[in-house]
């Protein structure tokens, strides 16, 4: 079974030799898609430094800064074209831990279609973020939970592993959102579309290195999107 983590890269230069080197130490067979948005640091540079040797790194670069959405969608769509079965999204930054890659495979290997690497589905395993970012974090979370209905603790997690079969199922071209509200589109459109979820507890880390690429209107993007999908479930419904 065909394994390919996606990461996207905008300004990760400190960040994307550590990620590719850990993820490659895995004892697993994986490969590896890096979606680049012209990034001006060089992430690319290091990048295609690391392919000499590696035929299972793989990377599309992009002319600009699309947004995470359209750049996962992206590799969503040239992972379903190279028949991979294990499809998984990952943050360049290393606060999602490589090691966990293994985990997230396995509970798709034993049945589920979605495994999600969750930060709250077992408390609150959040590491170096300032109080007013993990209550913004927690606080949509819930918010999201209260408005869709999705049994979901962490609805905005950007560490996954799909099935193809997910990724089959829906339809990718109506996908518009990015940010949060790209993940949380995704989750509510799996959990709708009645697919196996299941949410395994991680321990998130902030980054040490680089900036966040958080901003206020990716917030407002993700609370305006939990209407809209509540509100297309309603009229389907009626």
């Amino acid at each position: 079974m065909k394994s390919l983590v996606i990461i996207p890269t905008y300004n990760e230069k400190e960040n994307i030799r550590t990620v590719i080197e850990r993820l490659q130490a895995l004892p697993i067979e994986l490969d590896i898609l890096i979606i680049d948005d012209n990034s001006p640091d060089g992430t690319a540079e290091i990048v295609r430094s690391l392919q000499i040797d590696n035929p299972r790194l793989f990377m599309l670069n992009r002319s600009d800064k699309l947004g995470l959405g359209t750049a996962y969608l992206t590799g969503f769509n040239w992972a379903l074209e190279r028949n991979y079965e294990y499809i998984l999204e990952m943050d360049a930054d290393l606060s999602h831990n490589p090691d966990d890659v293994p985990r997230l495979i396995s509970e798709c290997e034993n049945g589920y279609d979605l495994v999600i690497g969750s930060r709250y589905c077992n408390g609150v395993n959040v590491i170096n973020w300032p109080i007013k970012r993990l209550i913004l974090s927690y606080g949509a979370n819930k918010y999201t939970r209260m408005i869709s209905g999705m049994p979901i603790m962490d609805a905005t997690s950007g560490f996954k592993c799909y099935r193809r079969n997910v990724l089959d199922g829906i339809d990718l071209a109506r996908i518009k959102s990015s940010g949060y509200s790209f993940q949380i589109e995704m989750h509510f459109r799996a959990w709708s579309a009645g697919y196996k979820i299941k949410e395994i507890p991680i321990i998130f880390v902030e980054r040490s290195e680089g900036h966040s690429k958080m901003s206020k209107k990716i917030v407002w993007e993700a609370v305006f999107m939990i209407w809209k999908l509540k509100f297309r479930k309603i009229v389907k419904i009626l």
